[in-house]
């Protein structure tokens, strides 16, 4: 290339290609997926490359603006999603061997991941919100696959509708964004955002219905059920769904962060909404026995997460979050298959005792002692910034979430000692991983959220206790009261079922046996697992 501008033109065209191959072979021919998949997986590899030599001092886009977004964000999302596409094609393909929808399962599928790459390349916000909008669309025929059963018709159709409430907000930030900004350029957003820290009303406004649209679309509570019912569609569906789709709403939140971490009301609310799913979400999880209904509910309350290290402005923190936790559920969901095979070896094996609370109680302390310890002398090192609360706070969190399975070793020095080094080994990766995450994604200027910190090491602090309380007194008296609406879900999605049912009743295939019979809201209420 003559110049910087003719190279960064030839990068986005390679973006722009890896879309339209998902979809050129989704409408052409859908039984060449794994191929189609497989040159969209080049075609990231050619762009991650061409990124990484495109010169930082020029603009993406220079000379020729072709809407598409070159930054080390756009390079890690598409390396992950076509990834992770990649694989889903491939296992689908041996899962759905011979079923007779196999071609419009994979045009589906297709449609889906090249309506995600669209997305993730798009410096646009219309055509982010369009390109969600299809994503919704295509992964609804996928919920719907199966199309006798009715647990995956009621589930899809209460996705459907708030799926379209999250629409309508969007659509209502892109009008009050427009009309202050002048552009919805994502890069201009951020430059306007960079010039007016203050932001102004209807900025502010737009932001909150952000967070609103991102926490419908994320599956938090209270409009969580449909991500814990479409277990009716094929597994492959469920890990393209929990590893792909609903992190959909993170990426939004950190593509937005220049413009976002202005926003405090809007991140205030990230972090209840975030950590009131978090807690509960967690909390349910463990009353699951079904091996897809429990990562489900993991979902929920890792989304959850997420939003709340959005609302603490720890960027950096919830991209590596993010792609964590999309290739651990692409690979728990897709070895669901060998969970009968795992539970005969853990029924064969010795089951180890609870711990007591004494026990218990030394391990917290030896796990906070150790991992403050750490802490310290990174911080000493110049390993980690001295003002970075995320650091230290977060670190000892992390290292205290191991304390219920470390500490159900025999009681003693060779026991105290393994959890020290345990808890320190684990701040040490923490830190590296956090010191990684960094160098992605660029630091934002932002207020500080001290009533967001106290909120979520209060509500962490409260979600240990009850945990480790259950644990170590499952028979008791809080245990037993707890457990049946824990079980129940606290009967949330039941309420919000019953509304959506008056509001807009979805239409289900009737019986053969009673053709005229229309199915009850009763038979239509979560089975749970």
């Amino acid at each position: 290339m003559n110049t910087p501008a003719e190279w960064s033109v030839v990068v986005q065209v390679i973006a722009l290609m890896i879309p339209a191959t998902l979809a050129l072979a989704a409408i052409v021919s859908p039984g060449r997926a794994a191929l189609a998949s497989g040159a969209a997986l080049g075609l990231v590899l050619l762009f991650t490359l061409g990124a990484a030599l495109t010169d930082d001092n020029t603009p993406a886009g220079a000379g020729t603006n072709l809407g598409v977004s070159v930054d080390a964000l756009t390079c890690v999302m598409l390396l992950l999603v076509s990834t992770i596409g990649w694989v889903i094609v491939r296992y689908s393909r041996t899962h759905l061997h011979g079923d007779p929808g196999l071609s419009r399962y994979l045009r589906w599928l297709l449609l889906t991941l090249g309506a995600v790459t669209a997305l993730v390349v798009t410096n646009n916000l219309l055509v982010l919100a369009l390109a969600w909008a299809a994503t919704s669309l295509a992964l609804h025929q996928l919920l719907t696959f199966y199309s006798d059963r009715t647990a995956a018709l009621v589930a899809a159709h209460k996705k459907f509708l708030v799926s379209r409430c999250a629409d309508v907000c969007l659509l209502a930030c892109l009008g009050l964004t427009h009309a202050t900004v002048g552009s919805l350029e994502l890069d201009q957003i951020a430059a306007w955002a960079g010039s007016h820290p203050d932001l102004t009303p209807s900025m502010q406004v737009a932001a909150v219905l952000v967070v609103i649209a991102v926490a419908l679309k994320s599956a938090q509570l209270p409009f969580h059920g449909w991500l814990t019912q479409v277990m009716e569609a094929p597994t492959p569906v469920s890990a393209l769904l929990h590893a792909g789709v609903v992190n959909i709403g993170g990426f939004v939140l950190i593509r937005l962060a220049p413009w976002m971490a202005h926003a405090e009301p809007a991140r205030l609310l990230l972090v209840v909404i975030g950590l009131v799913s978090t807690i509960v979400a967690a909390l349910i999880m463990t009353t699951r026995v079904s091996v897809k209904v429990a990562l489900a509910w993991s979902t929920c309350a890792q989304m959850g997460f997420m939003l709340v290290q959005c609302g603490l402005g720890l960027w950096h923190l919830a991209l590596l979050h993010l792609v964590a936790h999309s290739l651990y559920k692409a690979h728990a969901f897709l070895s669901t298959g060998t969970a009968v095979d795992g539970w005969r070896l853990r029924a064969l094996a010795k089951r180890p005792s609870l711990p007591s609370g004494r026990r218990l109680g030394v391990g917290v302390l030896v796990a906070a002692g150790t991992s403050a310890l750490c802490v310290a002398v990174i911080q000493q090192l110049a390993w980690a910034p001295p003002g970075d609360l995320s650091v230290p706070v977060l670190a000892i969190l992390v290292s205290l979430s191991m304390i219920p399975l470390l500490a159900r070793t025999t009681a003693g020095i060779v026991s105290t000692a393994a959890i020290a080094v345990r808890a320190g080994g684990v701040v040490l990766l923490y830190v590296g991983w956090h010191a990684g995450a960094a160098q992605l994604m660029p630091s934002h200027v932002e207020s500080s959220n001290a009533l967001g910190w106290l909120l979520v090491g209060s509500g962490l602090v409260g979600l240990f206790a009850v945990k480790a309380t259950l644990q170590v007194r499952p028979d008791g008296q809080f245990a037993r009261a707890l457990y049946p609406w824990l079980f129940a879900g606290l009967y949330l999605d039941e309420r919000f079922t019953r509304l959506t049912f008056r509001v807009w009743p979805p239409r289900l295939n009737q019986r053969p046996e009673a053709p005229n019979a229309i199915p009850s809201l009763k038979t239509m209420e979560p089975q749970y697992e």
